[in-house]
């Protein structure tokens, strides 16, 4: 079983599909494109983040990209996590595994939901609003001295799957977030898990 464990966070750890699909479609709205629905949001999702934004919007820049979904989130439900996560990170953390999130969510956005979804002091290190994680990964690995053989990547989309394989390291995908199952399949994960108790067997 894996001694180091990184997780994405919205989508793995935060539960927001549908949250994000009304963002990604008030940031649509302000710049001009067709709303979309649930299901194209999922068959289309894609990181980094930008390549499905420029597939609708193509001369939409990072910037404003940045911009107008800091103001959509701003006006968004209170987050909530997966059911049973939060748990399941504090046990891997009792258990004397080093944990840490690799994620493209705001600082600001984050450290106001660890405290929400009781995780404070669960993780050993954070990089946070990262747009490409394959830089992410590679500093994480390196100043936490992280065995690649010993450590998985959980994540919910093509990117994780990608960049964990970069790095030489196990991936986990989740289905409960961004990306649907056949899209994560074709990326060609260590592992698939679509529950807590998957996931416990994998990482326990």
């Amino acid at each position: 079983m894996p001694s180091n464990i990184i997780f994405d966070w919205s989508g793995v750890i935060k539960d927001c599909v549908v949250d994000q699909v009304a963002i990604v479609n008030k940031i649509f709205k302000e710049f001009g494109a067709k709303e979309i629905t649930l299901v194209e949001f999922q068959e289309n999702w894609i990181q980094p983040y930008m390549l499905f934004y420029n597939k609708y919007l193509p001369n939409l820049t990072i910037e404003e990209e940045t911009s107008a979904y800091k103001r959509a989130i701003a006006e968004s439900p209170k987050a909530k996590q997966y059911p049973g996560i939060s748990d399941l990170i504090k046990k891997a953390k009792e258990s004397g595994k080093k944990i840490a999130v690799l994620s493209s969510d705001q600082p600001e956005t984050i450290i106001k939901e660890i405290k929400d979804f009781g995780l404070e002091g669960a993780f050993d290190d954070m990089i946070l609003d990262a747009h490409d994680k394959q830089e992410g990964i590679f500093d994480l690995m390196a100043r936490n001295n992280f065995d690649k053989a010993d450590t998985v990547f959980i994540g919910d989309s093509n990117h994780e799957i990608e960049v964990g394989r970069s790095a030489g390291i196990k991936t986990v995908a989740v289905t409960w977030g961004f990306s649907l199952e056949g899209q994560l399949k074709q990326r060609n994960p260590d592992y698939i898990v679509h529950n807590l108790d998957e996931l416990r067997t994998v990482i326990f």
